[in-house]
């Protein structure tokens, strides 16, 4: 039977297989594909992985990859878009939490949401959403950070009551990029993630976003 086009989609994103696994086993079937290939990619990083390793991880014939998966940068896709999923709503969910007393603090445990990912989710601290290098079909306007970012940003403002402005989404998103920068640098050679550069991205984020999100008291 001829493999037939079908998405998955998220907020903005979009990640093309060329089967939909529409019973639970198929289901299983792609869920560890994608596990073999997270594995793969936290032990020699996603620019070595190939369909043939993914197959053998997985104890599966080459066939099986090729049944979901046209090519090596559709399973990255497919594993970028999976790691965006898993954070988006909680990272969302996380800072419209009533024991957050202020934005920053909301911004901090969403942050820590994802830098836990970098250690408990495979596949993370090589790949992270998918924004490491191009995984994309085609050039987008938007990466997948930046709707982590306006996840989090949404939040936020709904939380707060902060007023809505394109200026203060471009700082957020700008923010963001620069605490997972400095998260990529933390955890490059330290699988427990340097604690130094993990606390300036997020005094770094912090001070971008003051003149917007406004001054937070201290308690005396």
């Amino acid at each position: 039977m001829a493999a037939y086009d079908t998405t998955i989609e998220l907020p903005e994103t979009r990640v093309t297989l060329r089967n939909e696994p529409v019973q639970a086993r198929s289901a299983a079937r792609l869920g560890g594909l994608l596990d073999a290939a997270a594995a793969i990619v936290d032990e020699i990083g996603f620019e070595r992985l190939t369909t043939a390793m993914v197959a053998e991880r997985a104890g599966a014939s080459i066939g099986t990859v090729y049944r979901y998966f046209p090519d090596r940068i559709a399973v990255l896709q497919a594993l970028g878009a999976r790691n965006l999923e898993r954070v988006l709503n909680r990272v969302g969910d996380e800072v419209l939490k009533p024991e957050h007393p202020d934005w920053l603090s909301a911004l901090a445990a969403a942050m820590g949401i994802l830098v836990e990912a970098f250690t408990s989710e495979p596949g993370f601290r090589g790949l992270r959403v998918g924004d490491a290098i191009d995984l994309g079909p085609a050039p987008v306007e938007r990466t997948n950070k930046s709707i982590i970012a306006d996840r989090m940003l949404d939040g936020i403002i709904v939380r707060f009551g902060i007023e809505d402005s394109e200026e203060l989404r471009l700082r957020f998103e700008a923010a963001v990029e620069v605490s997972d920068a400095l998260a990529t640098r933390a955890f490059h050679g330290d699988p427990n993630g340097d604690q130094r550069y993990l606390q300036i991205g997020y005094e770094v984020a912090s001070m971008m976003l003051i003149p917007y999100l406004g001054a937070v008291p201290t308690e005396k």
